[in-house]
């Protein structure tokens, strides 16, 4: 066997991981499409995007919201092939026509609430755990994203000002087209789905970046290793005023450990510098935990 074909082998994906990714994606688009048939639509509370889009459509004209789903989407899934990448347009396109078929066989089904309150928020949890679900596994089920993600390369705008921006305008819309009221609702509705969504992509235990500069560094990094669990490495750093060699830990942690963490900095060494941020997604290394103490 020749070295090329050797590593074309190495790096295949396995077929059951491209499966399990299928599932997990028609999982979301269905518990998506509860949130929204049984819940939100019957309420006449809404979504952003092209799904907020589509409900006002449909109530307009009288379709099921899915009909407009699918069609309204078609454009954004073609310029998602063709800017992003295949696997994303064939994920997606999968996402958005089981949604579509979903919402229309459930469109004449009864709600589980007529209470607004209710409603919006089991219908926004729903719809963030079933975006969030299609997201990680490499999809989406409205076409805003993509076009927010292309629109920011040609403006001064973030992707998260840019579909702020749309969404703003399609809730000033759901307030003439049905109540203010529910327009109100629609922004909580949105807000919850959009906070859900950041638990099931990012994780319960999301993960978090350390940096501690201190006079005591090795035994902050020995306490940090026995009763944090967590093993440390040294950086060399170099201050720029003082010019002094100073070493640096870098850790990574979950969020339910930043308080211990702080915890054991500060009874050490109350004067350190210490930074904490976000990190997405950990792999790889020796990123495994030990017993607390």
């Amino acid at each position: 066997m020749d070295k090329g074909a050797k590593h074309s082998e190495v790096n295949k994906i396995p077929m059951r991981h491209h499966i399990f990714r299928i599932i997990m994606v028609i999982v979301g688009a269905l518990i998506f499409a509860v949130g929204l048939e049984l819940f939100l639509v019957p309420n006449n509370v809404m979504d952003g995007g092209i799904v907020g889009i589509s409900i006002i459509t449909s109530h307009l004209f009288g379709l099921p919201v899915g009909v407009f789903i699918f069609i309204l989407n078609l454009p954004f899934i073609y310029i998602g092939y063709k800017q992003i990448g295949k696997t994303f347009a064939l994920t997606t396109a999968l996402g958005i026509t089981i949604l579509s078929i979903a919402t229309v066989i459930m469109h004449h089904v009864h709600p589980f609430t007529k209470d607004l309150l209710l409603a919006t928020v089991f219908g926004g949890i729903l719809l963030g755990v079933g975006v969030g679900l299609v997201i990680r596994y490499g999809g989406c089920l409205d076409g805003t994203e993509v076009l927010a993600i292309l629109s920011n390369i040609k403006l001064p705008f973030s992707v998260g000002e840019i579909i702020l921006f749309i969404n703003l305008i399609i809730f000033t819309v759901a307030g003439f087209v049905f109540t203010w009221e529910q327009a109100m609702y629609s922004v909580v509705a949105y807000y919850i789905a959009s906070k859900v969504i950041d638990v099931v992509v990012l994780g319960m235990e999301e993960s978090k970046s350390v940096y501690i500069i201190s006079e005591d560094i090795e035994e902050i990094g020995q306490a940090i290793l026995h009763r944090l669990g967590r093993g440390v490495t040294y950086l060399h750093g170099e201050g720029a005023y003082t010019g002094d060699n100073k070493k640096v830990i870098f850790c990574v942690i979950t969020r339910l450990e930043e308080s211990k963490m702080k915890e054991i900095v500060r009874s050490i060494d109350n004067q350190a510098f210490l930074a904490i941020g976000n990190i997405s997604e950990v792999k790889g290394g020796r990123f495994k935990k030990k017993g607390i103490h």
